[in-house]
């Protein structure tokens, strides 16, 4: 069917066409093909409701011309239900690939090469991120394709009816199996987690109530617009080993824009490129199977107590993103005015929003377990929400990067 579509939409004779079994791949598969100009890569990606959606997808040459690092099509479509980007095929791997396996057996020298290709990399960003910096209004923001990957996730369109789309779909009226305990959701989203001895301030369901209403388009223009890539998990950059050293490039801009919320525009590879991990997210099982997480319920409380936590490259490209991107980027708000006062909120809500909806989370919905599952949604209520008093890895990476500390 791929290949019948591929002749199709381009005109060529594609033969040998394969598709990849790739964990990353949450909303979109990939593959290679040959023809008689070469071997091709391709990336399909499809979200819901496509069809009524505005804004125009993969502009590649909006960060080409931005200069940032980002690997151009050879064919591209952008029908609803058809978007297909197709690459010359390359031997480099992405980025991905060699983060895993530097979680599943630390090297230091290696580790110290890929952090610093994401030094690089974030120096690049930031600063098309401070060139192009700039007031926008809602129309501008409404606009963007990045809210397809947060707000839009919450509702269904076009009415615009809320809970919907994934969050109704993935949650609402359903069960949520944890290690010895089982919970329906109007239990489950009205209680507050306590992880590892820190309790927090909001819930589950509260979280999704505020990232309805904070991060509504017309509501987060305050921060201003940049240019960006928007969705640069790390199975969309290449890793580009060049003797001793690597480089970092883009591909798959299915989101980029010129108009993107500032404080939208890192959420993604923050989240996935970092707290995702160790396997949790895109390989649960494994997970499960290296990880424990317990749950006890406690009255209107749920307490969890799991050993997960950050694998030391993931540790390291936390301090990357905190001191080379996300500290200077929010001065440069506050310099010009743009830095909203709850602008801890709207990372925090946005970041709750990166796992809850970008797949279903739910023990045996899709291919998580019952101990992926507590891991998942105990790291999402850890980015979204405060804690009632301590402090976790979040407020730490929070004040760190806070332009009004010292």
């Amino acid at each position: 069917m791929l290949s019948a579509l591929l002749a199709d939409l381009f005109s060529i004779r594609p033969r040998g066409l394969a598709i990849n079994h790739d964990q990353y791949s949450l909303n979109s598969l990939n593959g290679f093909f040959e023809t008689d100009d070469g071997a091709f890569f391709f990336k399909f990606h499809q979200e819901e409701g496509e069809e009524a959606m505005s804004g125009e997808y993969y502009r590649a040459d909006l960060l080409a011309r931005a200069g940032l690092p980002v690997d151009q099509p050879v064919l591209m479509s952008v029908l609803p239900g058809e978007q297909i980007l197709v690459y010359r095929r390359r031997s480099d791997p992405r980025f991905s690939d060699v983060l895993r396996a530097l979680d599943l057996a630390d090297e230091p020298e290696e580790r110290a090469r890929a952090v610093a290709a994401e030094k690089a990399l974030n120096a690049e960003v930031l600063r098309v991120y401070q060139e192009t910096l700039h007031p926008v209004s809602p129309a501008e923001v409404a606009a963007e394709p990045i809210h397809r990957l947060f707000f839009e996730r919450l509702i269904d369109s076009p009415a615009g009816s809320f809970p919907g789309g994934r969050l109704s779909r993935f949650y609402v009226g359903q069960s949520f199996a944890f290690p010895g305990l089982t919970l329906d959701w109007d239990r489950f989203s009205a209680l507050r987690l306590c992880v590892n001895g820190i309790l927090y301030r909001d819930s589950i369901g509260a979280l999704f109530e505020a990232a309805k209403a904070r991060l509504a388009p017309t509501m987060i223009a305050d921060a201003g617009g940049v240019t960006a890539h928007g969705d640069a998990h790390n199975a969309n950059v290449w890793y580009e080993r060049r003797g001793e050293a690597a480089r970092l490039a883009f591909f798959d801009p299915a989101f980029a824009g010129d108009h993107v919320p500032s404080l939208l525009a890192e959420v993604k590879t923050t989240f996935h490129n970092i707290l995702a991990h160790p396997l949790w997210l895109y390989d649960p099982t494994l997970a499960s199977d290296r990880f424990l997480a317990e749950a006890a319920l406690d009255g209107d409380i749920l307490r969890v107590t799991t050993n997960h936590g950050l694998s030391p490259v993931r540790r390291d490209l936390l301090a990357a993103k905190a001191d080379g991107l996300w500290r200077p980027l929010l001065a440069s708000l506050k310099d010009r005015g743009l830095l909203p006062e709850d602008w801890r909120r709207v990372v925090r809500l946005a970041l709750f929003l990166c796992p809850t909806l970008v797949m279903n989370l739910r023990a045996g919905a899709a291919s998580h377990t019952p101990t992926s599952s507590l891991i998942a949604f105990s790291t999402a209520v850890m980015a979204g929400s405060e804690p009632v008093d301590g402090e976790d890895l979040m407020t730490r990476f929070f004040d760190a990067i806070d332009p009004n500390r010292g």
